[in-house]
């Protein structure tokens, strides 16, 4: 392959993970997911970075099992905290994040679940499933 080509193509993907990323999730601003979470919602937070090749796997198997189940976009906050942003930040700590690559799954302050890199269908839908049961 060219290099040229090489580019033009990683470029595209770049945009195209992060547009399909945003959609049907809320890009996280220091408050906003604390505000759902003392409200008592449920919330998962998706610790991603945009260079992330096991972010990318994660965002495909949310996007396919939200599309299999609106549900679980109608009771689920989902928020999506940029890595290279949010990383070294109070929510990262507060709930320490060892790396992106993570899906966290509260209601309110309480954690129900977590994946650390990991991919599987199961896994995700099992997780996005017991947050479901608590909404």
């Amino acid at each position: 392959m060219h290099r040229r080509n090489f580019l033009s193509l990683s470029a595209g993907l770049t945009v195209f993970s992060l547009a399909s990323r945003a959609f049907g999730a809320t890009p996280y601003t220091a408050g906003a997911a604390e505000a759902a979470m003392d409200a008592g919602r449920t919330v998962l937070l998706d610790f991603w970075a945009s260079w992330c090749s096991t972010c990318a796997a994660q965002e495909r198997v949310l996007a396919a099992l939200k599309a299999e189940n609106p549900a679980y976009e109608q009771n689920i906050a989902f928020f999506i905290v940029d890595w290279d942003e949010h990383g070294n930040g109070a929510l990262s700590k507060a709930l320490k994040i060892p790396r992106r690559s993570t899906l966290v799954a509260l209601k309110g302050r309480q954690e129900l679940g977590r994946i650390v890199a990991g991919t599987s269908k199961a896994d995700i839908k099992a997780l996005l499933d017991k947050a479901m049961a608590s909404a």
